[in-house]
């Protein structure tokens, strides 16, 4: 099976959703413990991975659609 950058996306995607719920949770009397910042800073890389795995999936398209 071959892995797509589209793929890869919703996967970092659901990532990043999970980090962010798991850094919210986390959160007790404040914001500012390790914890917390650390499943923030993870959401946030997978959040932007996301994103550019998802421009490289729409380049290919695009790529394919003018060989075409």
């Amino acid at each position: 099976m071959k892995t797509t950058p589209k793929g890869m996306a919703i996967v970092y995607f659901l990532l990043g959703i999970l980090f962010t719920y798991i850094a919210v949770q986390s959160a007790e009397e404040t914001i500012w413990n390790f914890t917390t910042i650390i499943f923030a800073l993870f959401a946030t890389l997978d959040f932007g991975v996301g994103l550019r795995m998802f421009t490289i999936h729409i380049r290919l398209k695009k790529n394919n659609n003018k060989k075409e």
